[in-house]
């Protein structure tokens, strides 16, 4: 195979001709209109090679809809019948320091967000447009991998995992949400002699690798012990650059602090934070007044301030406060009559009670994200020891979840699940048809030799009496690689 065989453009022709479901060939449309090309990602030049850099990226982020968990399981693949190839191409691409990932992320997303705006329900979503910032865990069995250590997990029931924790980017609109960006954290530890909660033992048996100081993994492994917030505005300050706006940035109760709240501020008048408070210590200047948020719910309670709303079948009221000098409005939200109280925090003070809610229920997008990146896309469980191919491999989950989402919003497809389950079932066929026409050959074989006939008459024979092996064998042809 030459280097200039289009991967994505036969793959599409493949489908189109073999007349598989429209799924698979919604995801080779978006692809081919993508473009990842050697100049456009400043690929360096591979002599001697029988695939670019970009020709492999494009397999990888095929791999889970040919139902490939992994470069391990790319042998005996559909994809391997139709390109060839051995799994070393893949580990090398993904072990290259070298290759920018958040270009190639930031690439593709700009490319899927100029699709979405040129169509006629863009704007008539009847939501504004949101990022929204959350980490999720990064379990990991081995204690080997680089920069490996212990982190805190909200769902542990033990406190830490050995793993990583993912801080992720998230941007929608109501109907698509896209990961704009992430970086991988870890925490140093609280004992000196435990860096990173591990012993010395576990610090000195994990992976390392000299790099050079300019490549794109070391400046990853960088960003590694920074603070969650540093990391969170350095992400939004890049998606700014890439014309990337937003109206609303929803976080939780961990982000709502005065620092987030003064950079919304800079951000200016276009731009606001709503974000869920902690019910603690933390206090806001109300009517003059410096008060916890429970003690302002306590207040407003005598008071009789407190409102019922049917529709959503909740009590609340709300507040004007000031919070870090900033003029903020406070929500509160309680369901039944014994809940606890909820509060979310908006620097935007024109936002209604009922409106603040709906927007910040946007945030579960993300949650949805995770989930499905996980379960479907094996988001986190890259088992490479090298750090660079951990981000190399979360950085392919998000491409494959953004076109996922991509063709869910222009297409009949009630979740990402349904469409990834349709496009599965598809390409499994293929590997189905070709184990099943090779078991024939073996069967025919048997019998030529038997009766010491010819194979290719037999077979010949066979295939023009019979429609169904008839059309098993033109798949097959198709199927097969081009030297």
């Amino acid at each position: 195979m030459s280097k200039d065989r289009q991967i994505v453009s036969e793959l599409r022709n493949f489908f189109t001709e073999s007349g598989c479901g429209l799924g698979i060939q919604r995801i080779m449309n978006v692809l081919s209109t993508i473009n990842i090309t050697e100049r456009q990602m400043a690929f360096e030049k591979r002599r001697n090679c029988k695939f670019t850099c970009a020709q492999v990226i494009q397999l990888m982020i095929l791999f889970p809809f040919f139902s490939i968990k992994n470069a391990a399981n790319y042998c005996g693949s559909a994809l391997q019948s139709l390109f060839g190839c051995r799994k070393d191409m893949f580990y090398r691409v993904l072990s290259n320091d070298r290759i920018d990932w958040r270009r190639i992320l930031r690439h593709v997303n700009k490319k899927l967000a100029v699709n979405i705006a040129v169509r006629s329900d863009a704007k008539d979503t009847g939501h504004p447009t949101c990022m929204i910032v959350d980490d999720t865990d990064m379990p990991k069995t081995g204690r080997k991998g680089e920069m490996l250590g212990r982190v805190f997990s909200h769902v542990d029931n033990r406190g830490s995992i050995l793993g990583h924790k993912g801080l992720f980017l998230c941007r929608t609109d109501g109907r698509t949400q896209m990961l704009i960006d992430f970086t991988l954290l870890g925490e140093e530890g609280r004992v000196a002699s435990r860096p990173q909660g591990l012993s010395q033992k576990d610090i000195a048996a994990r992976f390392s690798k000299e790099r050079d100081s300019g490549c794109k993994a070391e400046k990853r492994k960088e960003e590694y012990f920074q603070s969650k917030i540093s990391s969170m505005k350095r992400m939004l300050n890049n998606a700014s650059i890439e014309h990337m706006g937003f109206d609303y940035l929803l976080v939780d109760s961990w982000f709502t602090c005065k620092e987030v709240v003064n950079y919304i501020r800079r951000k200016g008048s276009r731009s606001h934070l709503l974000g869920m408070i902690k019910m603690g210590k933390t206090k806001y200047t109300v009517a003059g007044e410096d008060m916890t948020a429970r003690a302002i719910a306590s207040a407003m309670v005598r008071k009789k301030a407190v409102r019922y709303s049917r529709a959503h079948k909740f009590y609340y009221f709300e507040t004007d406060a000031v919070f870090a000098g900033v003029a903020v409005k406070l929500f509160f939200y309680r369901f039944g009559r014994k809940g606890e109280w909820k509060a979310l925090l908006s620097t935007d003070t024109t936002l209604a009670p009922y409106k603040a809610y709906q927007i910040y229920s946007m945030r579960w997008s993300i949650e949805v994200s995770f989930h499905e990146c996980k379960s479907l896309l094996g988001l986190g469980k890259c088992q490479c020891r090298d750090f660079g191919s951990q981000i190399a491999s979360i950085s392919l989950n998000m491409l494959q979840y953004n076109l996922l989402s991509y063709v869910k919003r222009f297409e009949s497809y009630e979740t990402i699940g349904s469409l990834f389950r349709e496009i599965t079932s598809q390409t499994v066929e293929l590997s189905v048809t070709e184990r099943i026409w090779g078991l024939i050959q073996q069967v025919v074989s048997a019998v030529a030799d038997f009766f010491s006939a010819d194979f290719d008459e037999i077979l010949t024979n066979i295939i023009y009496e019979n429609k169904q092996l008839n059309a098993i064998v033109k798949v097959v042809q198709q199927l097969q690689p081009v030297a």
